[in-house]
């Protein structure tokens, strides 16, 4: 479920993160590190599917609320809550799975603790439903089409959440991993609509990608003196000093891929390390990081050494 591209960048933020400790790095804590980024993956996945749920579900709180009234009028007594009875959106709630997450995370905490705004998302997102042409053209008849019941939840998600700068900064507010992750999880929840019921949201990595994420991480850990002697002699006029610490870790973790990985095709590694280089570091690091690994691999292929061994064995 998550990319291997998710999975360099939480091992380049894991990495960073170690090397600007100011203490000695006890062993197992980078790996628990990197295992906290991966739980705010599945963090993120479940609050944005609560808060599509809870949007859905209000139509019963508003119900209630209008027929509270001291003077109700007809139109409080016939708030139309056929949403709330969405079959998809049962499904989902009824998901063993899901409840079970919604249980351990407590994602209601993120609102009912919050302050103006926050606070009142659910309703005024709600009312911004009920306006629209496609919630009118939802309600319109009660019959229940499994294509519509699927539509209308899509539509609050991409068009009332994720189209809602409010929303979305309260995403990016209470979750530091919205810019890496927001693009896949949404990905993932659209899946999960597809097919409730079908996520294990304790592994959202497989097994394989698991373990290429944990060797990631623990090769470029063990092997660190050595990546970086093959990468200091390519640097040329350069001071290893004063190129940005993040090239470096990036660099570190391709020549990782190319002398460790058998089954990662070398271009692949250069190609995702550029991309990684140009989205989180300097505005030249793309083209830097291009060269280094480039030379490096050519140097290693021109030596035999790219025949890709287990680190601990190297």
């Amino acid at each position: 479920m998550i990319s291997r591209r998710n999975i360099r960048v939480k091992v380049m933020q894991t990495l960073y993160t170690m090397a600007a400790l100011d203490k000695e790095v006890k062993a197992g804590e980078p790996q628990k590190t990197l295992q906290s980024h991966f739980n705010q993956s599945r963090s993120l996945l479940i609050y944005l599917t609560w808060f599509l749920t809870e949007i859905a579900r209000y139509a019963e709180t508003e119900s209630h609320k209008r027929a509270s009234k001291h003077l109700p009028s007809k139109d409080d007594l016939n708030v139309n809550v056929k949403i709330a009875g969405n079959e998809l959106l049962w499904k989902l709630l009824e998901d063993p799975a899901l409840k079970e997450q919604f249980k351990n995370e407590k994602p209601e905490l993120m609102l009912t603790s919050g302050q103006g705004e926050d606070s009142d998302l659910i309703r005024r997102t709600y009312h911004e439903l009920v306006e629209t042409a496609d919630y009118k053209n939802y309600i319109s008849t009660p019959a229940r089409d499994k294509a519509q019941e699927k539509k209308i939840l899509e539509f609050i998600l991409n068009d009332l959440m994720l189209a809602n700068e409010v929303f979305v900064a309260h995403i990016e507010e209470n979750f530091s991993n919205w810019n890496d992750d927001g693009e896949m999880i949404v990905q993932l929840l659209t899946g999960y609509l597809q097919k409730p019921g079908t996520y294990n949201f304790n592994q959202l990595l497989s097994t394989d990608k698991a373990e290429f994420a944990r060797t990631l991480l623990q090769t470029v850990i063990d092997k660190s003196e050595y990546l970086q002697s093959l990468i200091i002699p390519k640097l040329k006029n350069w001071d290893p000093e004063r190129i940005a610490h993040l090239d470096m870790i990036l660099m570190k973790m391709g020549v990782a891929e190319f002398l460790y990985f058998e089954t990662i095709p070398p271009k692949v590694t250069i190609n995702e390390y550029i991309d990684l280089a140009k989205d989180y570091s300097t505005q030249q690091s793309g083209q830097f990081v291009n060269g280094i690994l480039d030379n490096i691999h050519k140097d290693l292929v021109q030596q035999g050494k790219m025949q890709k061994v287990d680190y601990k064995k190297a």
